[in-house]
C-alpha cells in the first residue's frame, strides 16, 4: 500500500487516497505502540541471569530487525503522504484553473449578450451592473494570481511534469487577457452610449425650456396701464437674461456632438436635432427682442397718455379761466391781471416743453409702426388742437389787455 504509485487522477480521488492513507497511518501508530511493548518484553529475556531460553544476541537482533522494519514503514508512510499531498496540490491547481476558465466563459457569454441600453435609464442600470462585474473581476484577478503563483511553484518541482502546468497557465492567461479586452470594450461602449443619451436628454430639456420660453416671449399681453406694463417689462428682462445665459449651452451643442462616438454623432436625426435647437433658440431670442421693444413702446404709449392727460387737465383749467375772465377797465385791476398773465407765460413755457416731448414720442411710435399709431396720432392732434385754442385765447386776452392799457395811458396823459 505504501509503495503504490497510484497518486490519483483528479482531486476527489486524491482526497479519497489521503483519507485511506490517514487510516493506514493510524494503524501504523497503533502497531508502533504494540511493537515497542513487545520489544521491551523481549529484551528482558536477554538480561536473565543463569538459565536463558534463547541466545540474547538472537533476541537483540530480532528486536532490532523489527524496529528497523517499523522505522522503514514510518518513512514509507511519510513519503507516501508527501506524494499524496503534492498530488492534491497539483490537482487542486488544475481544478482552480478549470473553475477560472468556467468563470471566464460565463462572463464572456454575459458580455456577448449584453446591449448598451435604449435610453438613459437603461444605460445607467447597465453601467451599475458593469461596475459590479468590474468588482468581481478584481477579486477573481487576485485569486487567479495566487493560483498562478502556486502553479509556478509546482512547475519548479521536478517530480511533476512542468509542461502541462505551463500550458494550462498559458491558456488561462490568454483567455483572461481576452476577457479584460472585451470588458474594456464593453465599458467603452457603455460610456459612449451614456454620453449619447445624456446629450439627448440635455437637448430635450433645452428644447422643452425653449418651447416654454417661446410661449412666454410671444405673449400678446402688453399690460393695460403704466404700472402693469412696467411689471411685465421687468419680468421680460429677467426672461431675456435667462435666454442669454442659455446661449452658451446652445453654442456648446456642436462641441458636445463632436465628442460623441462616430456611430452616434453621424446619425441624421441627432444632427437635425441640433439644427432645430439652434433655429428655435434664434427664434426665441428674436421674438424676445421684439417683445421687449413692444413692451417699451406700450410703456411709452401709456406714459404718453398719462402726460397728455396731465396737459389736458392744465389746458381745461386755463381754458375755463380764460373764457370766464373779463378784461377790467380800471388800471389797477388791469395790472393785476397782467401779472397773472406773466405767471401764465411761465407755466405755458413749461407745458409747451411737455407737449413737444409728447409730439416727439408720438412721432417715434408712428415711425416705428406701432399698432396703436392711429390712436396715438388722434390723441396728439386733440392735444395740439386744444393747446392752440388756449394759445389763441391767451393772445386774444393779451390783446384786449393791451388795448385797455393804451386807453388808460392815453387818458392819464390827457
Amino acid at each position: 500500500l505504501l509503495v503504490s504509485k497510484d497518486l490519483g487522477k483528479h482531486l476527489l480521488e486524491v482526497e479519497d487516497l489521503l483519507q485511506k492513507h490517514g487510516l493506514l497511518e493510524a494503524d501504523i501508530s497503533a502497531q508502533t505502540e504494540r511493537v515497542q511493548a513487545l520489544n521491551a518484553a523481549a529484551l528482558k529475556f536477554s538480561e536473565l541471569e543463569g538459565y536463558q531460553p534463547c541466545d540474547p544476541q538472537i533476541i537483540c537482533n530480532r528486536v532490532n530487525h523489527v524496529q528497523t522494519c517499523l522505522e522503514e514503514l514510518g518513512e514509507l508512510a511519510g513519503k507516501r503522504r508527501k506524494q499524496l499531498e503534492d498530488s492534491r496540490q497539483l490537482w487542486a491547481f488544475f481544478q482552480e484553473m478549470e473553475e477560472a476558465e468556467a468563470w471566464i466563459r460565463e462572463k464572456e457569454q454575459i458580455l456577448a449578450a449584453k446591449t448598451c441600453g435604449r435610453d438613459l435609464s437603461s444605460v445607467l442600470t447597465l453601467t451599475n451592473k458593469h461596475k459590479s462585474m468590474l468588482g468581481e473581476l478584481g477579486s477573481r484577478r487576485a485569486l487567479l494570481h495566487q493560483t498562478m503563483k502556486r502553479g509556478e511553484q509546482l512547475s519548479a518541482k521536478k517530480r511533476f511534469s512542468p509542461g502541462g502546468i505551463q500550458e494550462k497557465m498559458r491558456e488561462v492567461r490568454l483567455r483572461w487577457k481576452k476577457l479584460e479586452e472585451v470588458t474594456g470594450l464593453h465599458q467603452q461602449r457603455l460610456q459612449e452610449a451614456l454620453n449619447f443619451f445624456q446629450f439627448s436628454a440635455e437637448t430635450d430639456d433645452l428644447v422643452a425650456w425653449l418651447q416654454d420660453t417661446y410661449r412666454i416671449v410671444s405673449s400678446d399681453d402688453f399690460g393695460h396701464d403704466d404700472y402693469s406694463t412696467q411689471a411685465l417689462l421687468r419680468k421680460h428682462r429677467a426672461v431675456v437674461e435667462e435666454v442669454e445665459k442659455h446661449r452658451a449651452a446652445v453654442l456648446a451643442l456642436r462641441k458636445q456632438l463632436a465628442l460623441l462616438a462616430p456611430e452616434h454623432r453621424q446619425g441624421v436625426d441627432v444632427q437635425i436635432r441640433v439644427v432645430e435647437v439652434e433655429q428655435l433658440y434664434g427664434e426665441v431670442a428674436e421674438v424676445a427682442v421684439l417683445r421687449q421693444q413692444w413692451l417699451q413702446d406700450a410703456l411709452a404709449v401709456y406714459r404718453m397718455f398719462s402726460e397728455v392727460h396731465a396737459c389736458e387737465v392744465w389746458v381745461d383749467e386755463k381754458e375755463q379761466w380764460l373764457e370766464r375772465m373779463e378784461v377790467p377797465e380800471e388800471l389797477d385791476e388791469v395790472e393785476v391781471v397782467q401779472h397773472r398773465f406773466e405767471s401764465l407765460d411761465q407755466e405755458m413755457n413749461s407745458v409747451m416743453g411737455r407737449i413737444l416731448d409728447v409730439n416727439q414720442v408720438v412721432q417715434q411710435l408712428v415711425d416705428g409702426g406701432h399698432p396703436s399709431s392711429e390712436e396715438v396720432r388722434s390723441c396728439q392732434d386733440h392735444l395740439n388742437s386744444r393747446w392752440n385754442r388756449v394759445v389763441e385765447l391767451v393772445e386774444r386776452k393779451k390783446s384786449q389787455l393791451s388795448s385797455v392799457l393804451k386807453i388808460q395811458n392815453y387818458l392819464l396823459e390827457c
